[in-house]
């Protein structure tokens, strides 16, 4: 299981994930800059994710849905304000209606995703920081945890492949 660490900061606002894998920076890098591999591992195994927009540069959008098992879809949405390729990249998540319209009643966060060389591979480090308590508490009631998780558990995979 790639994901070694997880920390809850509510003082400082912030849900920390961190993973190590067995491949270099390069090839982690290529995991998000490809919509069609990323669209293998964004979401839990069962809430998989269509990338209608993919946009990896500063002021791009990425758009995307995932799909539950009953057929139901959610939305979000990243606003990429930062890329250091293949190093980090930095963006708002959010919610959004499926016309990927921001959702305002639903929690955002600022995002950075950092990826450096350890021991072989590669160390990965996702840091979301929210504008409340309140905001990092209703992610972590929906389960952002489990489902981060195991999102990222799922790159293992991909990489095998």
């Amino acid at each position: 299981m790639p994901v070694t660490d997880v920390q809850k900061d509510l003082d400082n606002l912030t849900l920390t994930i961190t993973a190590d894998f067995a491949a270099p920076v390069e090839r982690i890098w290529q995991v998000y800059a490809d919509p069609r591999q990323l669209e293998k591992v964004w979401g839990p195994p069962t809430y998989p994710a269509t990338f209608v927009d993919h946009d990896l540069t500063p002021g791009g959008r990425i758009n995307y849905f995932m799909t539950g098992p009953e057929g139901d879809k959610h939305a979000g949405y990243w606003q990429v304000t930062a890329v250091d390729e293949p190093r980090s990249f930095a963006f708002e998540d959010g919610f959004a209606d499926l016309d990927f319209t921001p959702n305002p009643d639903m929690p955002t966060s600022k995002c950075v995703y950092t990826f450096t060389a350890h021991n072989g591979g590669t160390r990965a480090t996702y840091v979301s920081t929210y504008a409340s308590a309140e905001a990092l508490q209703q992610v972590l009631d929906m389960g952002i945890v489990e489902g981060a998780s195991a999102a990222i558990n799922q790159i293992d995979d991909l990489l095998a492949t």
